[in-house]
């Protein structure tokens, strides 16, 4: 049987609507989909469920809405909460909008942090995944500014995107995780004259995760990683800051990248993009990037143990 998905709308006033639209007939082929959000911004005949007591009716495409940003939140929880309860087997979330979920008075930066404190996770990973490649990139820090993401860069903190992925992997692409580790400093910091945190804290984190039996080499400079010499020997790559993983996953694969939570008691995968306020409302969104992450989230839900 095909695994019940949740497709969660996400901010409203953004593409996640039109986008759920045009994917919907496409998406039986891998799942049984529901959609959590609002009704009214769908056709009558896409099952569609509304937990959220927010009211929408001033909402307006293409602008931060603090009601939005409430509905989307209660969606994503509501979906959590039922796949926690075993109601449904995994969840696959259009974009919210950060700006609109602080407006709400919502403090989590983004989809991660809010899936990981709701599920209770204590060590997991937003991950880019491409099937076609295949590879799948974790990040060891995320949501921050560059300045407090290199503090929080620490041996323990890429060990557990390592072992993150390493877990993960298989599920992926079936196949055993070969993994690569990306450098923080330029050139890999060239014999510490650009910083020491290769020497001091990556390089340690790889050895202990070979002596865990995972197959595992770095650190290599991220301008190097993901060539294609490079790129060829890892199906799993660690980057250490948010943008050295996603501007080289968008440019590798574009929309064909999903975006997977590793480290989760549950399944979720989302859209590789945001909720392009520029386009909303205009029927020109482009559905590819929901459809492959459904695929994933199917493959992940018919993977993992219950």
């Amino acid at each position: 049987m095909k695994p019940k998905l949740l497709i969660t709308m996400g901010d409203c006033a953004g593409i996640g609507p039109e986008i759920i639209a045009k994917a919907w007939p496409k998406l039986f082929d891998y799942c049984q989909p529901v959609v959590i959000g609002d009704p009214a911004k769908l056709a009558k005949t896409i099952e569609c469920v509304d937990p959220s007591t927010a009211n929408l009716s001033a909402v307006e495409i293409g602008k931060i809405s603090a009601a939005a940003g409430r509905a989307a939140y209660d969606w994503l929880c509501f979906a959590i909460d039922e796949c926690l309860a075993g109601r449904a087997d995994g969840i696959v979330t259009c974009p919210l909008h950060k700006e609109g979920l602080h407006a709400a008075g919502i403090e989590f930066p983004g989809h991660t942090e809010i899936l990981a404190h709701r599920t209770g996770a204590t060590s997991h990973a937003m991950l880019l995944h491409d099937d076609d490649l295949p590879l799948t990139v974790a990040h060891v820090t995320l949501h921050q500014s560059v300045r407090s993401a290199v503090p929080a860069i620490t041996i323990d903190s890429v060990l557990e995107k390592i072992r993150l992925l390493h877990g993960i992997i298989p599920q992926l692409i079936g196949s055993p995780a070969r993994i690569g580790v990306a450098a923080l400093n330029p050139h890999a910091s060239d014999g510490e004259l650009f910083g020491n945190e290769e020497a001091r804290i990556i390089a340690p984190a790889v050895e202990w995760a070979k002596i865990e039996g995972i197959d595992v080499i770095g650190p290599i400079a991220s301008d190097a990683i993901f060539l294609p010499h490079n790129r060829a020997k890892f199906n799993g790559i660690a980057a250490m800051i948010h943008d050295h993983g996603h501007i080289a996953m968008k440019l590798l694969g574009g929309r064909r990248a999903v975006n997977v939570t590793a480290g989760l008691k549950i399944v979720r995968t989302s859209v590789a993009h945001g909720t392009a306020y520029d386009i909303a409302g205009q029927g020109i969104a482009d559905d590819s990037s929901l459809i492959a992450a459904v695929k994933v989230a199917a493959r992940l839900a018919n993977r993992t143990p219950n």
